[in-house]
């Protein structure tokens, strides 16, 4: 009786089988025509367990911790050593999933001034990593990972409520995240002396500390060009878990992560804090859709120099903050604005939909650099931009073809000695905005005949890595919904891609 009919071979009976038939016997009439057999509505074969863990370089290997079950089947779950200590592959096995249990870490810290990469964590498309509670993965500096999904086979790093099928679109705080550490410059120096543009050696060491975590572990160094790897097409779901009071890991986190590393095509789902949060370094991102985070959907702070092409915000209607938060220094560290390097972002081609009532949707402080193109701003009637202090208003890169359906009252607001009037005038100094705009998405993130209407920025002119395009907005129509985002992102109540991966609730079943 406590087993569902779905599990019911499980309790005991080898299998369920047809009664036979019943009733009269007709004798000496002509045998009636065959009942057509129907076709079977086709429905996903469940997994099976994989035969036991493949073999790594790792001493001490992988843990086989038998199997768990959920709704899509039955896995091996295969548990990851504590450190990787050799470079190793974790292929995919149809049937298995690796967890993650406790703090799991991609070589040792290699230091401020090493060269070169130890250990290389390779991930192969299709991939299934589950952790709980206070877990979560690190890539330590002078390490890299190479976690490489495909289009139709990302890469999924989720809970163990996720696996067994009691996770929901509400789910959220369920484990840590994913940690990419590097040796790029920072500016926020834990040993509390910081570097200037006058006295820009103050501290030729500076380094930062991982926020949240209760080991300290060190990032930053004086390489830009640094390579912590590789991350493509990969879903984090439900991740955020606290590690210490107040301090909380994302689903991705980067700490002075160099140009040399690659972050494309990401999703960011159910966050209990930050969506993606980069500390210093400096690199590209492209592809980027943050569905449902509880803080802010994108954080960039301490020196990080990022650029961000094709971004989605979503949020939860009953949680979230701002969808972008930027930062020069950590302001809860108390590190000077005049610490370098500065923060600079620049995101093009991006769709926002707040929804929670957050004061604002984009805040920039702390002498930080902040640039916006070809944007779509559903404002949620949060004030569309808030800039503070007048360092990060003379900062400003510029703001250009974003539209938003702002409030009539104040929908560009200063603080930190910045008045509404100033800051106003700063922004719509930028070409072809309009932030009383009306606003025709459909699906929340696919311009409508309003937003083809808009005239495009050359962003191009701003940074190599943007594209010239003729649209605003992340989605020109609904079949770049697919052809963007594609398969390899998953569906919920927020933000349905279409995607055949299948619902964030759930995991995808491959045929082999």
């Amino acid at each position: 009786m406590g087993c569902s009919l779905v599990a019911l071979a499980g309790c005991g009976a080898d299998e369920i089988v047809s009664p036979g038939t019943g009733g009269d016997i007709i004798i000496n009439n002509p045998p009636p025509s065959p009942t057509p057999t129907p076709t079977p509505t086709p429905t996903q074969a469940l997994v099976t367990p994989a035969g036991g863990c493949p073999t790594i370089a790792t001493a001490g290997g992988l843990i086989d911790r038998q199997t768990l079950s959920g709704p899509t089947g039955t896995y091996r779950v295969c548990e990851l050593p504590a450190r990787f200590t050799a470079s190793d592959t974790l292929p995919y096995v149809r049937g298995l999933v690796y967890q993650i249990n406790g703090r799991v870490e991609v070589g040792a810290d290699r230091g401020f001034s090493s060269t070169g990469t130890t250990v290389t964590l390779t991930v192969e498309p299709g991939v299934i990593f589950f952790a709980q509670q206070d877990s979560y993965l690190v890539v330590n500096r002078g390490n890299a990972i190479q976690s490489n999904g495909t289009a139709d086979r990302p890469i999924i790093w989720t809970s163990r409520d996720n696996i067994v099928g009691v996770a929901n679109d509400n789910s959220q705080q369920q484990w840590g995240g994913v940690v990419l550490l590097g040796r790029a410059p920072v500016s926020d120096c834990s040993s509390g002396v910081f570097n200037t543009s006058a006295a820009p050696n103050a501290n030729p060491t500076c380094e930062g500390r991982l926020e949240g975590a209760a080991i300290a572990t060190p990032f930053g160094g004086a390489n830009a060009a640094d390579s912590s790897g590789s991350f493509r097409f990969n879903q984090i779901r439900f991740s955020g878990f606290e590690l210490a009071p107040n301090n909380e890991l994302q689903s991705l986190t980067t700490g002075g992560a160099g140009s040399g590393t690659t972050i494309e095509n990401l999703v960011s789902f159910n966050s209990s804090d930050d969506g993606v949060e980069f500390f210093g370094g400096g690199f590209n991102v492209r592809n980027m859709a943050i569905i449902g985070a509880s803080d802010d959907s994108l954080d960039v702070d301490t020196g990080a120099i990022v650029n961000v092409d094709t971004m989605i915000a979503v949020q939860r209607s009953t949680t979230g903050d701002r969808l972008i938060e930027l930062d020069s220094p950590n302001v809860a560290d108390r590190t000077p604005s005049n610490a370098i390097p500065q923060t600079r972002l620049q995101v093009n081609n991006f769709t926002f939909v707040q929804r929670d009532g957050s004061p604002q949707v984009i805040q920039a402080r702390g002498g930080a650099a902040l640039g916006l193109t070809n944007g779509v701003i559903n404002s949620g009637n949060s004030h569309c931009f808030q800039i503070d202090e007048p360092t990060t208003l003379a900062a400003l890169i510029g703001v250009d073809s974003v539209v938003g359906d702002c409030p009539a009252v104040d929908p560009i607001r200063g603080g930190g000695g910045n008045s509404n009037a100033d800051v106003a005038a700063a922004i719509n100094a930028g070409t072809n905005n309009n932030f009383a705009f009306a606003i025709t998405l459909t699906n929340n993130v696919v311009n409508g005949t309003g937003e083809t209407g808009r005239t495009a920025f050359n962003a191009n002119g701003r940074s190599m890595f943007f594209p010239t395009r003729t649209y605003i907005g992340a989605v020109q129509n609904a079949a770049a919904l697919t052809t963007t985002f594609g398969n390899w992102t998953c569906n919920s109540s927020i933000q349905n891609f279409g995607s055949s991966t299948g619902a964030c609730i759930s995991l995808p079943v491959y045929p082999v």
